[in-house]
């Protein structure tokens, strides 16, 4: 078998990741409904969101960017309907935001056996995250995926090409043997096409909206759509056994060497 170089996201693609944002969200606008008797939990939805992308567009992916961004939201509903902000309801919506990074994280189904058995089958594992790096290490450090990944991390606040540049320059690995294996269409699939790397993605149940694009690129490598990361090894093993030959394979869509146009619209 030949040895693969895989990089692999952490949020969402090993460890559950977006649903505590959801629960928080929702937590959020509920608390803020009784608050805001006039205004609709949507429209208080709507405007958190784009306050939220809008500042990790800007200021990368910190989590206290998140925090913010609830506070903001609630000082921007407090002018339009001319409410007093209170330093109560401040605190309120503060330990909201915070109690999403207090959670102690879970992994997917399988995912040590996954972890395990690409380790054991030789590949070479990267983990490649978006995020603080407090934050993150505090999830990798729960999980102990140091044992897999070692010195071999890579974490970000900025996840986009350029950070995946970096990695690619300081792993000096072959481009006909990487896989980027992710969840996020934006920062995880898009960086390694734009790049020529292969790339595996594993569509979360509950999508971030950020992480949703349209890609319009010809791919110099292999793309897969996988359901599951449970299928990631058996797909791994059968393209290098195959060096890199496409194959059939009746629970994977496999699209390669084809022009890909994805234009995926999920309800994060």
């Amino acid at each position: 078998m030949n040895q693969q170089t895989l990089i692999l996201d952490l949020d969402d693609t090993l460890i559950h990741c977006n649903k505590y944002f959801v629960e928080s969200r929702n937590r959020f606008a509920n608390v803020m409904k009784k608050w805001f008797k006039s205004v609709q939990k949507q429209e208080i939805l709507q405007k958190q969101s784009e306050i939220d992308i809008k500042s990790v567009e800007n200021d990368g992916l910190h989590s206290s960017l998140y925090t913010q961004s609830l506070v903001t939201t609630y000082r921007y509903f407090c002018e339009k309907t001319g409410r007093k902000m209170k330093a109560s309801e401040l605190n309120q919506v503060e330990k909201i935001g915070q109690s999403v990074f207090q959670r102690k994280v879970k992994p997917f189904p399988y995912m040590y056996e996954i972890l395990d058995t690409l380790q054991a089958e030789r590949h070479q594992l990267y983990l490649f995250t978006g995020g603080d790096e407090e934050n993150q290490n505090r999830k990798i450090s729960q999980l102990r995926l140091t044992d897999y990944f070692q010195e071999r991390i890579f974490i970000f606040e900025h996840k986009n090409t350029e950070a995946l540049q970096q990695v690619l320059n300081k792993i000096n690995a072959d481009k006909k043997n990487t896989w980027l294996i992710g969840n996020s269409l934006k920062t995880d699939i898009k960086p390694a096409i734009e790049l020529g790397l292969n790339a595996i993605h594993i569509p979360a149940e509950i999508e971030w909206s950020y992480n949703i694009v349209d890609i319009e690129i010809e791919p110099s490598g292999t793309y897969a759509e996988l359901k599951s990361l449970v299928q990631l090894p058996e797909y791994i093993r059968e393209q290098a056994d195959s060096s890199g030959k496409t194959r059939r394979d009746s629970v994977k869509e496999i699209r390669s060497q084809e022009w890909v146009h994805l234009n995926k619209e999920v309800q994060a």
